[in-house]
């Protein structure tokens, strides 16, 4: 009885963890996803305008990403966008890890 819910436990916690790695995740590819789509059809979009958006999709995401960890180039028709961010995730109760991602989008842009 007490290995079957030790067992049970101990698959309580890795689902858990899993849980909670795929909410991390989800946030993190659905943000870079974001990143790309505005990068890409940011039309005449200035650097500070799309700065400002990349900020504010990371407000909506819930990604820490700010003004020190973002940087954005756009030499002739490429637009570059370029942050690193550490979150902390929370795999058990008690046990946090800072887990590191990198967001990297390069696009080519034709202008109008």
């Amino acid at each position: 009885m007490i290995k079957t819910l030790v067992k049970l436990a101990l698959a309580a916690l890795v689902a858990h963890a899993v849980w909670v790695l795929f909410i991390v995740y989800s946030a993190h590819y659905r943000f870079k996803d974001a990143v790309a789509s505005a990068a890409l059809f940011r039309g005449q979009m200035s650097e500070a305008q799309l700065h400002d958006r990349i900020l504010e999709l990371a407000r909506d995401y819930d990604v820490p990403v700010t003004d020190e960890n973002l940087t954005i180039r756009l030499p002739q028709n490429h637009t570059i966008v370029e942050s690193s961010y550490t979150r902390p995730v929370n795999f058990f109760p008690g046990f946090t890890y800072p887990w590191r991602f990198t967001v990297k989008v390069d696009t080519f842009t034709l202008q109008p």
